[in-house]
């Protein structure tokens, strides 16, 4: 009964899903045919679309730090229980920069062949250094916890107004979550209410994103629309070339890349991808890995097989360092872009810095909205002109769709594959015979 009541939604939550891009490229459409500027007449179509979007984001965003803190927490006193824990962890992190490697090597290819940079439509004019920047003390520093959360708040005068928002920076809440995991594992007895609590909390905060999670289909309509509104076809016409080789790139990491490896290891592919689509799907139109997290994560252990203690442990931590679309291909590109149309030649040193940077420097993106972070650090890194960016910035959206559907379906695949090398892996989950008590992707 599971297993039917299992397919079912996630078969109706994929035709929902499917048919809202349907319907938001349609409304994009009009609006930007209508006209999306203020008094025009898709003004206020633009802006419901716009504001559906956004509150979708927010919503996910609001209870993403609750969420990675004590899905950290208790995958430490989860994975404690598991024999060879440690390896585990190594083996997470080794996979992690294959893949990277792997895929900046498609990136830097592609960059090289098609020579993006030397075809672009693009004006030196729209070149513009972006108002957010990375650079390598910034990451280091970003590391440090400024408070319990990695909590800041920024304020914004405009019109004589103070508008104040509070951001929370991932990589500071996940290295607080495993010093105070790994605190309460250490305290014994004392820990242990703690650890219950947690685990108690982290059940409620699930059932929270899953409710959500089913606004889905109505911020994927506003998520659509508003990037087709806002940038049609006329910036991505003109940078068409870039635009192909990142997709080609993307194309060549989910359907080549994965299921070569997959298949390696003596897994169908076929059923792997069929586990992962709602994630994927969900990242695609969120453009947010760490959005997407509870889907991941769900459908990593109760789709794929692999076990809970360690799922809990890798998904989050794939979600904040492991970033083949926005940290591998689409800087290895951008960079050769940037280089080729500012006629900077590149030597066989640059190419490996741009291979260090992607394999080293992922977790820079700390799985927000985004790759802008780690674009700059490349160019800083090679010393490319970071007014390069701003030639960029006009269709990244439409990019970040495709970066991040890649970023989700990685980080469920290299769990996945150690699980499978392990011996953890649950084959009858994994090949679909069995479904575990909690259907997969259920937010009732």
């Amino acid at each position: 009964m599971a297993k039917e009541k299992t397919s079912r939604f996630v078969s109706g939550f994929g035709l929902q899903v499917l048919a809202a891009m349907v319907v938001g490229l349609g409304l994009g459409l009009l609006a930007r045919r209508l006209g999306v500027e203020d008094g025009q007449p898709g003004y206020a179509l633009a802006e419901t679309l716009r504001i559906l979007g956004s509150s979708f984001v927010t919503l996910l965003k609001a209870l993403v730090p609750p969420l990675v803190f004590t899905a950290i927490v208790a995958s430490i006193a989860n994975l404690a229980q598991l024999q060879n824990a440690a390896g585990l962890v190594w083996r997470t992190l080794l996979w992690f920069a294959v893949t990277a490697l792997i895929a900046v090597g498609i990136g830097i290819a592609l960059g090289v062949i098609l020579q993006p940079g030397l075809h672009a439509g693009v004006a030196a004019e729209a070149a513009h250094a972006s108002s957010t920047q990375g650079t390598w003390l910034d990451f280091l520093t970003g590391l440090v916890p400024q408070n319990f959360l990695g909590l800041t708040a920024s304020t914004k005068l405009a019109d004589g107004s103070a508008t104040t928002s509070v951001s929370f920076n991932v990589l500071q809440l996940l290295v607080v979550s495993l010093v105070v995991g790994a605190a309460a594992l250490k305290s014994g007895e004392a820990g242990k209410p703690f650890l219950a609590f947690n685990a108690s909390a982290l059940v409620v905060i699930r059932k929270v994103l899953w409710w959500v999670i089913r606004l889905t289909p109505i911020g994927t309509i506003g998520l659509l629309g508003t990037a087709v509104a806002k940038y049609g076809w006329n910036a991505l016409g003109q940078l068409g070339q870039f635009a192909l080789a990142i997709y080609i790139g993307l194309f060549l990491v989910l359907f080549v890349v994965y299921p070569s490896l997959l298949a390696a290891h003596g897994l169908n592919p076929l059923r792997f991808f069929r586990a992962v689509w709602p994630a994927t799907q969900l990242g695609f139109v969120s453009r947010s890995s760490i959005g997407t997290l509870p889907v991941t994560e769900q459908v990593t252990e109760q789709g794929l097989g692999v076990p809970r203690a360690y799922a809990a442990f890798a998904v989050p931590l794939g979600a904040t360092t492991k970033m083949d679309g926005c940290a591998a291909i689409y800087p290895a590109i951008s960079a050769i872009f940037v280089a080729q149309f500012y006629g900077v030649p590149l030597h066989l040193s640059d190419y490996l810095l741009i291979v260090f940077v992607s394999v080293i420097g992922s977790a820079a993106t700390a799985g927000l909205t985004g790759a802008t972070v780690m674009l700059t650090l490349t160019l800083s890194t090679l010393g490319l002109p970071l007014e390069g960016v701003g030639l960029l910035l006009a269709i990244d959206p439409i990019l970040d769709m495709g970066r991040t559907a890649v970023n989700v379906t990685g980080q469920a695949l290299v769990p996945t594959l150690v699980a499978k090398q392990q011996g953890l892996l649950d084959q009858e989950i994994y090949d679909g015979r069995r479904a575990q008590p909690e259907a997969v992707a259920t937010p009732a």
